[in-house]
């Protein structure tokens, strides 16, 4: 048995390790950027020019600053700066959380503004509020719509989350790193992780695909 099958077998349960901390990484920054990308997208949509501008500029920073410089200025340099004691794990879903929200608010606002605007002259007729409107009637919709773009935002953020061992976030990369420069297989073990990485990316589309399936709004979308 070749030196590099043999790292590979002994490196894959501890690889398969960092893919848990890996999906859990995904998972909160998705979370987050849920969380923050739905206001952000309504404020867009429905603010006034002032609150409109803001979350240009937001969107703007956190789509147009490399990941690795976030990161870095969140964990060594604001977080340090605010004496707040984040661990790596936290830091860099905080980080990836922030800069999926930037991207899921115009998946959001996209899909908003796809709704026909008669729904919101309608609901108005019927005497609900705007605040009422936009919880009961848009958003159900919108994020029915917007399952396709998270599909391209989970791979996205899946990808990125590699960088986060810079900070020693124990992920796939870091601990494959931390196993070639020991056994210096690295081209089987860098194989492997790309591999590791393939299969989340497909197991992850092929779950959001079904839920898209399942909670298709009829003549919006399309087999």
């Amino acid at each position: 048995m070749s030196e590099g099958l043999t790292a590979v077998i002994n490196a894959f349960p501890y690889m398969l390790g960092g893919s848990v901390v890996t999906i859990l990484v995904v998972l909160g920054a998705m979370g987050l950027g849920l969380l923050l990308g739905v206001p952000l997208a309504v404020g867009q949509v429905y603010g006034n020019l002032s609150l409109r501008r803001s979350i240009e500029i937001y969107v703007w920073f956190f789509r147009g600053v490399p990941l690795l410089v976030l990161l870095f200025l969140f964990y060594f340099g604001l977080f340090s700066m605010l004496n707040i004691n984040l661990s790596a794990f936290a830091a860099a879903v905080i980080v990836l959380g922030l800069i999926s929200a930037a991207y899921q608010s115009q998946i959001f606002r996209g899909a908003i503004l796809s709704l026909p605007e008669g729904q919101f002259r309608a609901a108005r007729a019927l005497g609900m509020s705007d605040t009422t409107a936009i919880l009961y009637i848009v958003l159900p919709q919108a994020l029915r719509l917007s399952i396709p773009g998270w599909s391209n935002e989970y791979s996205i953020i899946l990808k990125d989350s590699a960088v986060t061992f810079a900070l020693g976030v124990p992920e796939i990369m870091a601990r494959t790193h931390f196993v070639a420069t020991r056994t210096y297989q690295h081209l089987p073990l860098y194989i492997l992780a790309g591999l590791i990485y393939l299969v989340l990316t497909y197991l992850g589309t092929r779950a959001l695909r079904a839920l898209e399936e399942k909670v298709r709004i009829h003549g919006y979308a399309h087999h």
